[in-house]
């Protein structure tokens, strides 16, 4: 471990909190594999987080080791540290205070449903309620519930119904609930100067392709399709899951083009090898680069 590691992991977090997103939310790729391209930037979000932990980690082993540090060399390691204590408190009271709030409001809002709700047969399993406008939503969790407007039901056919039934009933089983909360903490946690919103954003968007590509399995493309086209303007209460919590337009042109289906001559198949191994190693190259010196530094200076 040298002198410039704290440096190259701070600039290294700084980049995977801020071009990085930004060039991989600009990429069209993602639409044809959006589980490898889900996975991928949760990787970015998790090696961001580690190579800012990391600089602190570094930056604070090299000082204590260091037989004469120099005057820069804690100026610029006490930067590193401090940011990377920021950036540790901040992750810890987000994930606090993000969570026990979605909670609280999922489940009053499951108490709301729970009281006003009634069951249809055009929409099994679902509970229905009775609003001015068409809605279709999955109040995620432990024991979640799908939710849909009597008048969703009386604007859809009964293949429609059934096709944003899958789709809601896809975000529960997934539990896609959890992958965005990760995003919301991670985008909490850094300094707003730093912070992106883009890996939430793009998330968010991935997710509803993965319950639509669900939905398509189970309903057929089509019918999603008119499903999503009607259901365009539905909104989606806070902490809710839904199929109109995203424009539907992409997601309608994505169902035109067969699964798995090349982009730009390149097979899908190997676009999701590419994003997972990229995945993988973002993760971990930074991690063993990072890991084995610092603990064979730490040994050396705590062991005679």
């Amino acid at each position: 471990m040298t002198e410039t590691t704290p440096v190259v992991l701070l600039v290294l977090a700084l980049l995977l909190t801020g071009p990085v997103p930004a060039l991989l939310a600009r990429a069209s790729w993602p639409a044809r594999v959006p589980r490898a391209a889900l996975v991928l930037w949760q990787a970015v979000a998790l090696a961001a987080v580690l190579s800012a932990l990391g600089a602190g980690a570094s930056a604070g082993t090299l000082v204590m080791t260091h037989p004469s540090p120099s005057g820069w060399l804690v100026v610029l390691h006490a930067v590193s540290l401090v940011l990377t204590l920021v950036v540790t408190a901040r992750l810890l009271w987000s994930a606090h205070t993000l969570g026990m709030a979605l909670r609280a409001r999922r489940r009053r809002h499951r108490h709301v449903v729970d009281l006003v709700g009634r069951s249809d047969r055009r929409a099994p399993g679902a509970l229905v309620v009775d609003v001015e406008r068409p809605v279709a939503y999955c109040i995620p969790g432990v024991r979640s519930r799908v939710v849909v407007s009597a008048p969703a039901l009386d604007a859809l056919g009964s293949d429609e119904t059934a096709a944003v039934l899958a789709h809601e009933r896809a975000h529960a089983r997934a539990r896609h609930d959890l992958v965005l909360e990760g995003f919301g903490v991670l985008h909490d946690a850094f300094p707003r100067l730093a912070r992106s919103s883009v890996a939430l954003e793009s998330a968010a968007g991935l997710v509803e392709m993965l319950a639509d590509d669900a939905a398509r399995r189970h309903s057929g493309a089509v019918p999603l399709a008119r499903a999503l086209a009607r259901m365009a303007d539905a909104p989606v209460p806070a902490g809710a899951l839904g199929s109109g919590s995203v424009t539907p337009a992409v997601r309608i042109r994505r169902l035109a083009a067969a699964p798995g289906a090349a982009a730009g001559g390149v097979p899908a198949w190997l676009i999701a090898g590419l994003a997972y191994t990229l995945a993988a190693a973002l993760v971990a190259v930074p991690t063993i680069a990072v890991a084995v010196p610092w603990l064979t530094a730490l040994s050396h200076a705590l062991l005679p």
